[in-house]
């Protein structure tokens, strides 16, 4: 029996019977080279038809719909197959609902409100990806594509047009419907009638025009920075594409440039890798992956072409990556502490094809993303970057990356591509990373990581707005969120943000003063009258700290964090109110999932199992809870534990989510200051993975960590066996060897022969700093500029000139 020939691989030359008729490789009528130069082994980049000599702007096009649908894959084999068919359903799903009607095309998605709009383009876009892709059952089916221009010439007539004046959210008009609305015109060009004056193409580009003019792409600011302004240069130059319009593609393109440099305040990139959006939020995730997203698509549209994005700036970038992005993404998940917003998301009942949002979901987005700005990257850069993708996809076992349902036929194509590369997959990295301008920290370890998120006056206690997490109120009140390599995947992804107590967030300090839904304000509105936020820190240990004020209550404290080898060191200070109810220091809230029943042990004394009922130890010095890790407490604390069963629905906290109900077990651990605490603390070590012999050993040994001080001037840490000394100093003063003569983060690491200190002024108010070290000082073998050396010998005194931005300054020194 003859063997069975393999499937063809599709490729967009099958796009329809009246396809591109010229073949070839390459795009005829763009110069040699258009594409980057490839090292060999490389990923080829994205095949699209070849089009008539000199016509680049059917090339363009040619290029985005491959770029859209996807090359090289087997659309009869898993995924492309399931992915492929579920297109096709929707698309007939679609077609049969369709009911033009005077505010609507659907019933089921009027115009008011403009979202409504947006899902209408959605839904014709998914009709056309059925037409115009392989395998949905409805490949190019005629009556299929009228049907389509059916529905693209309704929303022209009654509301996507230049006679209407938008209302409701602006992203709708300018981003969300036209982006949507080019995608189809793009893939059934071919079905539009050409060169009649005031023809359906010529109508909605002209609608496109109306609602992103050129002033959209002016100045920067407003709704047009960062991600957004990326989005709508995408907008904008694809625009340009279909209507052979040079003078719109050379604006999308020059209109890039302010994206690209770093900022010193509001949305953009920052030079220590935060990425902010909406002015006060850290938002590296959502808005992180869209600008990504975005800046792939038109830089590989536009490479080689007349239009090239030539800016050298470009390149920072493509920097972004691994020190921007990468280190907040831990196997596979992005880290909700730079997701604003989003995290309220879960199943969004606008969504067709109803897909879990979560730190997984946001993740995987980037990474596509990733992979896409790769195909524009250099040799050296996509190796690396190809290596980390494998990674994270090896690891992710709570959402696995290469079925997620999220992508798009050619996103799998491109990450399996990766997949199937002869490139190692990259661990995750050991080090810290603090991003002072969005006032986060990661901090890596073998084994484990976690993720800080505080708040000042420059980064909003949480992000808020059009119905989306009203209860995030006391997110940037030092939460302290951590996974493990092996465990931990889930831990904020199974239902936590709808199930969790919202005023028990793990690592925060709070009021339990009930506060109400959107308190204080949205769209980051609300923000702490405080400064010294922020810390310093070598790349592998660090020194944390946030002057906390409570959100709409009279709560003040200290809170520093010591990141070291195999623990976060937490202590606080300082802790006031007078709200007339309880403080509390949350140690811990680890959701366990629907029926999870994992043992905690505390002092070596397992506990009961009872749900419901809390139990306030007097004197705890070790917890230990089975799967997760455990803590430690220096001397002993009081220590409440709490297990409940906690029942809520996305729709809790975003009013246009799902409203299905989950049920999560949880497992709290806190410390209770009592009403209106005065000068209130609290010391605790929180190691993930930790085994119960682990945990005991460490709370015997009274001699591993010297707390050297903890109240409202000053907060500091000594671990002779690591050479550590470190203190967080929220005034002038002095705490062990350390003197800082103003409000300074200082982290010392002496090894035998050689010591290094580190030293930052998270207040950030440019006045210099004297620093003194109390130990014999040999010679000084190298320091920063903006570190001056005044005396070495019995002590080393520096002055720091520290700047604005609480950068890191170092200097190395031999002791004597």
């Amino acid at each position: 029996m003859p063997p069975v020939p393999a499937p063809p691989r599709w490729s967009p030359s099958d796009w329809s019977r009246r396809g591109f008729l010229a073949a070839g490789a390459g795009l005829i009528g763009l110069p040699a080279g258009a594409l980057p130069a490839r090292a060999a082994g490389a990923l080829p980049a994205p095949a699209a038809p070849a089009a008539a000599a000199g016509d680049e702007f059917t090339a363009l096009r040619a290029r985005w719909c491959a770029l859209t649908l996807g090359s090289g894959f087997d659309p009869a084999a898993p995924p492309y197959a399931a992915a492929l068919q579920e297109t096709g359903a929707l698309a007939g799903t679609f077609r049969a609902a369709m009911r033009p009607a005077a505010d609507s095309l659907w019933p089921d998605c009027p115009y008011d409100p403009p979202s409504g709009i947006t899902r209408s383009y959605g839904r014709l876009a998914t009709m056309a990806q059925a037409h115009a892709q392989p395998g949905t059952g409805r490949t190019g089916d005629p009556g299929l594509a009228e049907d389509v221009l059916t529905g693209l010439r309704h929303l022209e007539a009654t509301v996507y047009r230049t006679g209407t004046t938008r209302y409701g959210n602006w992203w709708e008009w300018q981003i969300g419907s036209p982006r949507l609305l080019l995608d189809t015109l793009a893939l059934l060009d071919e079905h539009l009638p050409g060169g009649v004056p005031g023809d359906l193409r010529e109508r909605c580009l002209a609608a496109v025009d109306h609602f992103v003019p050129d002033d959209a792409l002016g100045d920067y600011s407003g709704t047009s920075t960062g991600a957004n302004r990326v989005d709508l240069c995408r907008v904008v130059a694809l625009r340009g594409v279909l209507g052979r319009a040079p003078d719109r593609i050379a604006l999308a393109r020059d209109a890039l440039s302010p994206v690209f440099p770093y900022v010193t305040r509001g949305d953009g990139l920052y030079a220590d890798g935060s990425f902010v959006q909406h002015t006060w939020v850290a938002y590296s995730g959502t808005y992180g992956a869209v600008l990504l997203d975005g800046l792939g698509r038109l830089f590989t549209l536009l490479g080689g072409s007349s239009w090239q994005i030539t800016d050298p700036a470009r390149q920072l970038a493509l920097d972004s990556v691994e020190r921007a992005y990468a280190p907040l993404l831990h196997n596979g998940l992005m880290m909700d502490c730079v997701n604003g917003r989003a995290i309220s998301r879960g199943y969004l009942r606008a969504d067709e094809r109803q897909i879990m949002r979560s730190d997984h979901y946001h993740g995987h987005a980037l990474i596509a993303a990733v992979a896409l700005l790769a195909e524009g990257a250099s040799a050296a850069e996509r190796d690396r970057w190809h290596a980390m993708i494998k990674g994270w996809t090896a690891r992710d076992r709570t959402l696995p990356v290469l079925t997620d349902r999220q992508y798009t036929v050619a996103d799998l194509a491109r990450l399996h591509a990766i997949a199937d590369r002869v490139v190692p997959a990259a661990p995750e990295p050991v080090g810290h990373r603090l991003f002072p301008a969005m006032d986060r920290a990661v901090h890596r370890r073998p084994g484990w990581a976690a993720g800080l998120a505080m708040a000042s006056d420059r980064i909003t206690y949480y992000e808020n707005g059009n119905g989306e997490n009203p209860r995030g109120w006391h997110t940037g009140a030092g939460m302290l969120s951590w996974w493990g390599a092996d465990f931990g995947g889930d831990q904020y992804t199974d239902a936590f943000w709808p199930t969790v107590d919202p005023y028990r967030l793990p690592g925060t300090t709070v009021s339990t003063k009930r506060l109400a839904d959107n308190e204080g304000g949205g769209w980051g509105e609300p923000k702490p009258a405080a400064r010294w936020v922020g810390g310093t820190t070598d790349g592998e240990f660090a020194a944390l700290g946030q002057d906390l004020r409570g959100l709409s209550s009279t709560l003040t404290a200290r809170k520093s964090w010591f990141a070291l080898a195999d623990c976060v060191v937490c202590l606080g200070a300082g802790i006031t109110a007078r709200d007339g109810v309880p403080a509390e220091t949350i140690v811990d809230n680890r959701c366990l999932g629907e029926r999870g029943t994992a043992a905690l042990t505390v002092d070596g004394v397992r506990q009961p199992g009872t749900l419901g009922a809390a139990r306030t130890f007097r004197r705890a010095h070790w917890a230990h809870l089975a799967g997760h890790g455990g803590y430690v407490f220096p001397g002993g604390a009081p220590l409440t534990a709490l297990r409940e069963a906690r029942t809520g629905c996305w729709h809790d906290i975003n009013t246009t989510s799902s409203t299905r109900p989950f049920t999560r077990r949880y497992l709290t651990l806190w410390h209770d200051h009592g009403t209106d605490p005065t000068d209130a603390g609290y010391a605790y070590l929180l190691m993930p993975g930790a085994t119960p012999r682990a945990l005991a050993a460490r709370a015997a040994d009274r001699h591993w960590l010297a707390v050297l001080a903890n109240d409202a001037a000053r907060q500091a840490v000594a671990v002779r066996r690591l050479g550590v000394t470190a203190a967080n100093f929220w005034r002038a003063g002095s705490a062990g060897p350390l003197t800082a003569d103003g409000p300074a983060s200082v982290l010392v690491r002496a090894g035998r022969r050689t010591a290094r200190l580190c030293v930052a002024a998270p207040e950030r108010s440019g006045e210099p700093l004297e620093i003194t070290w109390s130990r014999s000082v040999r010679a000084v073998l190298g320091h920063d500029p903006a570190i001056e050396v005044l005396a070495t010998g019995p002590a080393l005194r520096l002055r720091v000139a520290p700047g604005t931005a609480c950068a890191t300054h170092t200097c190395t020194v031999r002791p004597g």
